[in-house]
């Protein structure tokens, strides 16, 4: 992940604002916002300022993904070369689903706030749509779980890891 910020940082931080450039990072799956705040900590981007556009920038896709991600997988299937993309997509998520299905809102909340590999509300809102689970829920759950972790990250980015490598 740091490679891809690093990028981004030496090529979207001269071409757009900082700013943009954060909530950009936040949007994209497997960066999410814990490559938009580690992006945020390379450009200087203040935390206050930081912390809405990461926030943001990682929920805006959610509604998309949890309504549309079932009928675009089924396009894919149907899709040669896209079919195998799309198969595996499923089974990344379903292999995940036990850890969310069991306890559902807790779960979902618990798999995008804490910010490990492999976990964040484009994973989770994937998994949370597989499951059929309630749109509203699924949305709440998430946004708690994003400021979870964008907690989290703060600290690690600006606070312990930020007066290490800063």
């Amino acid at each position: 992940m740091d490679a891809f910020v690093q990028w981004f940082a030496d090529n979207l931080g001269s071409v757009l604002s900082p700013e943009a450039a954060v909530f950009i990072i936040s949007m994209i799956p497997v960066l999410e916002l814990r490559g938009g705040l580690l992006l945020a900590k390379l450009l200087e981007v203040p935390l206050r300022s930081a912390i809405p556009l990461c926030i943001i920038g990682n929920l805006l896709p959610i509604p998309f993904i949890l309504l549309l991600i079932k009928k675009i997988l089924a396009w894919m299937k149907g899709v040669r070369g896209l079919d195998r993309l799309a198969i595996w997509l499923e089974n990344k998520a379903n292999k995940r689903s036990g850890q969310i299905e069991k306890a559902e809102f807790v779960g979902l909340l618990l798999f995008v706030g804490i910010p490990l590999p492999g976990t964040g509300a484009w994973t989770g809102s994937l998994i949370a749509a597989l499951l059929e689970m309630d749109i509203v829920k699924a949305i709440k759950a998430e946004l708690i779980g994003i400021t979870m972790a964008t907690i989290i990250c703060s600290i690690l980015w600006y606070g312990l890891l930020g007066a290490a490598i800063g």
